[in-house]
């Protein structure tokens, strides 16, 4: 981007939504009323004498507030969750992260060449057919998927983390340029993690063009992400007669696909091997063992990234920094801390699982090319 010789109001407009702050509350800080910082935001006036004190409180370096519009998101194209629970200030929020994130992956663009998109348009399916069908088409078969975060990548789909600590906001993805993006909220149970990973993926395939909305998309996600994680042949090879399953062979089984102990009763549920009764009768001991809060034989280990990590590895051998990147960017490292919060701190080496019955991803550092 090239330089402004003047102050950018939008960047200011930004800065205070990252920040999840109100003009009242800025205006509050910075000693001003709400109406002049209003006329700052809108363009009307510069602010020359509080550059330093907004740079200060929005904890951004003043370079960031004079530089073109950062990248553009449109709101209507993310698939955000939980809307009934979400706040207008920490949905903002966290889109302004998105919109750091975009800014940061065209670095890294401009650096090397990562997996390119793999991620087929299934909006003519419905979610189990999809999830057939993707499966298929990467060649995962009946297998279980070992690292949901691995995958994503390996297609293609730059993942990222959600620095917005609270559980009133799952994970939300999206598409701009052709490029896939999912941000995941690192404070959930490993497993509805994964389950959330998978539940954007399925936005993804199904609905790119931004059709359905609302809670009939979010329903087509929700069976996606069950459908991809737990194939209905592999379930139904796996699980006892309906009489004999227990609590505790829900909890012995679960490990198998890597999924909340819920999810795969509800997913036995839909695929006609529970009746209504059992099924009713296992949410009710789950909720009453606090299984429904408090995942039962947790996995221990989160889900991270391993493109970041070799990202990071080749850029330091060339002596490039986090704080070289941020300073690029016009942000401080924190913003990029919280956008792999979780992600890049991960050994880059693995065993294969090919023989153990789970689908072992393709790693990305066959395809991390630098750019000449």
């Amino acid at each position: 981007m090239s330089d402004l010789i003047s102050f950018n109001p939008n960047r200011l407009k930004f800065a205070r939504k990252r920040r999840g702050l109100t003009i009242v509350a800025l205006s509050s800080a910075l000693n001003i009323t709400p109406k002049t910082l209003s006329n700052y935001e809108n363009g009307k006036f510069e602010p020359k004498d509080l550059i330093d004190l907004i740079a200060e409180q929005l904890k951004f370096p003043k370079s960031f507030f004079f530089k073109d519009d950062i990248a553009s998101l449109d709101e209507t194209s993310v698939s955000f969750r939980s809307l009934s629970r979400m706040t207008a200030s920490v949905r903002d929020s966290a889109l302004c992260a998105a919109q750091i994130a975009i800014e940061f992956t065209t670095w890294i663009n401009n650096k090397f060449r990562l997996p390119q998109p793999c991620i087929p348009d299934l909006n003519d399916f419905d979610p189990e057919t999809a999830a057939v069908t993707l499966r298929d088409e990467w060649a995962i078969g009946e297998l279980s998927i070992n690292n949901m975060v691995h995958m994503l990548e390996s297609k293609g789909v730059r993942v990222f983390s959600l620095s917005e600590r609270t559980l009133d906001m799952d994970a939300f993805s999206f598409w701009i340029d052709d490029q896939p993006f999912v941000f995941l909220n690192t404070q959930k149970s490993v497993e509805r993690s994964r389950f959330d990973a998978a539940h954007e993926l399925g936005h993804l395939v199904l609905h790119k063009h931004g059709t359905p909305l609302g809670k009939e998309a979010e329903t087509q996600a929700q069976k996606f992400a069950s459908a991809f994680l737990m194939p209905g042949r592999s379930v139904a090879a796996r699980i006892p007669h309906s009489p004999s399953i227990t609590l505790n062979s829900i909890i012995n089984l679960k490990s198998i696909w890597k999924v909340a102990a819920s999810a795969l009763v509800r997913r036995m549920y839909d695929l006609n091997f529970l009746s209504e009764w059992i099924y009713r009768n296992l949410v009710i001991e789950m909720s009453k063992s606090g299984y429904l809060k408090n995942e039962p034989n947790a996995i221990k280990q989160r889900e991270t990234s391993k493109l970041l990590p070799m990202v990071f590895e080749a850029l330091r051998k060339e002596g490039i920094t986090k704080d070289d990147i941020a300073k690029d960017i016009c942000v401080f490292s924190d913003e990029i801390d919280s956008l792999v919060f979780g992600l890049a701190i991960i050994g880059l080496s693995g065993k294969s699982n090919k023989q153990s019955g789970v689908a072992s991803e393709n790693s990305p550092k066959k395809y991390l090319r630098r750019v000449k």
